[in-house]
């Protein structure tokens, strides 16, 4: 029997996922590339009930390189297909240097990518066949050949990640940018065709020496525009290589001719420098929802991922909402309960000050966990999660009441001192004396939380050293604490050879 491209692409996916499966860092219900480097999620699209995932994919190794586009297929946003490569680089082409970051649109039935094309970066479009599986670049690639003149000399050359939405007769998209010494900066341009733009205006720009309510960097990367009615989310990723900054951050406003009138800029997700939720993209799915996913990059060094042969996790599948105060809630989307399989259930649970409490029988690396807390507790108090049996690892999930603090310490994460040890830390969103919800993602190297409603978002990579470290553990310090309910479930793996 003759196999097609994409059994072919689907068959080497499973070899190479089944050969990296037993490394115990390598997340399983988490998409990430059957082995390699990926980076940015892009062309994310709903397209005829399925939603196709494209991703920054280094075909040749797990390092940042030779970047093309991967792509995967999902009916359920919970298991997914590998297919064939989407986007590579073309020899002599606009794009030869690498297939970086852009989105997917619908022009009139035809699927359209929008990405940026290096070296210089540039606009470049391709457009597909009805099942998204066959791509071809137009001759008159790119589209925009680079920044306008009067940012030219004070870009660098960064000018990239386009974002594009219909509106009425014609297209919007977004470029994100710098000013030397000013900040990042987000340019709109607008077109009737896909092909012929005009630089309409700048939308935002950022000050680098603004420091309060947070620090905007001086590179904007990965623009997104989220439509809640009257109100428009845009999201950005702030850059400061020289610093090691990598966020997302938002500001809900009004979108005004060519201008954004933008409220307080917040984190989406709180992480560390240098190791982050980052380069997120949304697209509206057909029921009225926005679906958000992030690219959670590593926190090792690289000569170990080069030893793992695998760098880089998507996020969660997130649902984004926006509260009438102007906050966005990032919550997993429901799909991902069908994976919950083994059950652990506690309530009313009264935690001493200086009380630990492991939990007897419950161990795992994949894990989904709901803690209800009274809003009356005060100090610290949470959950320990990766234990080891000795007590020399273990990964802390605290609240810190009385400041309503969320933290994910990392201290005793790993014997590896070659791991990031720094804390996570976040203002928990919550009214006072309101019960603290925890909801928490464990998933080998990847820690996610959730709290306040989706209001506070946390992301962090975790290396444990130790085969046995998989208990999970109660306390509170400084305090006593009440834990109303607790539910553990263990979560199975996304792909059939995930390593079980």
């Amino acid at each position: 029997m003759v196999m097609n491209a994409r059994e072919m692409a689907a068959q080497a996916a499973a070899a190479a996922r089944t050969r990296l499966s037993r490394d115990p860092h390598r997340p399983l219900f988490h998409f990430l590339p059957p082995a390699n480097w990926m980076n940015d999620p892009n062309g994310l699209i709903e397209w005829e009930g399925r939603v196709h995932l494209f991703y920054q994919y280094n075909p040749h190794g797990p390092f940042q390189g030779t970047i093309h586009w991967g792509h995967a297929v999902s009916s359920d946003l919970v298991h997914w297909e590998d297919w064939p490569i989407a986007l590579a680089p073309t020899p002599g082409g606009p794009d030869a240097e690498g297939c970086w970051s852009g989105c997917a649109v619908d022009n009139g039935g035809v699927p359209t990518l929008i990405y940026t094309g290096i070296q210089p970066q540039t606009v470049c479009v391709a457009t597909g066949d009805a099942e998204l599986a066959g791509w071809e670049k137009p001759a008159y690639n790119p589209v925009i050949g680079g920044p306008p003149a009067w940012l030219r000399e004070s870009c660098g050359g960064d000018f990239r990640d386009p974002f594009v939405w219909r509106e009425g007769d014609h297209w919007n998209m977004m470029i994100a940018s710098r000013i030397e010494g000013e900040g990042g900066v987000i340019l709109l341009y607008r077109s009737m065709d896909l092909a012929r733009w005009q630089l309409a205006g700048t939308l935002l720009k950022g000050d680098m020496h603004q420091a309060e309510p947070l620090w905007p960097g001086t590179i904007w990367e990965c623009p997104n525009l989220l439509e809640f009615g009257d109100k428009q989310a845009l999201i950005i990723s702030a850059q400061a290589p020289e610093q090691g900054l990598m966020y997302a951050f938002y500001q809900v406003g009004r979108l005004r001719g060519e201008s954004f009138d933008a409220g307080p800029p917040r984190i989406l997700v709180h992480g560390v420098a240098g190791e982050n939720f980052y380069a997120p993209q949304a697209t509206r799915l057909a029921d009225g929802r926005y679906l958000l996913f992030g690219w959670l990059t590593e926190g090792r060094r690289p000569d170990r991922c080069l030893e793992a042969g695998w760098a880089g996790v998507m996020s969660l599948p997130l649902i984004v909402s926006l509260w009438p105060d102007g906050a966005l809630a990032l919550e997993p989307h429901g799909a991902l309960q069908s994976l919950r399989r083994q059950h652990w259930h506690f309530e009313h649970v009264e935690l001493a000050s200086g009380a630990e409490q492991l939990l007897q029988g419950v161990q795992g690396d994949c894990l989904e966990i709901i803690a209800r807390f009274e809003g009356g507790s005060l100090g610290e108090y949470g959950l320990k999660l990766r234990c080891s049996p000795d007590g020399s690892e273990y990964t802390q999930v605290s609240v810190f009441g009385d400041e309503s603090r969320l933290a994910l310490g990392r201290a005793r994460s790993s014997l590896d001192p070659e791991t990031y040890r720094e804390p996570c830390v976040a203002r928990l969103e919550r009214a006072p004396g309101a019960p603290v919800t925890l909801h928490i993602f464990l998933d080998r190297s990847v820690v996610e939380i959730f709290a306040g409603a989706g209001r506070t978002a946390m992301a962090g990579r975790i290396y444990p050293t130790l085969a046995d470290s998989l208990g999970v553990a109660l306390f509170s310090h400084g305090g006593a604490a009440v834990l109303e309910s607790l539910d553990i479930w263990t979560l199975a793996p996304i792909w059939p050879h995930g390593g079980r």
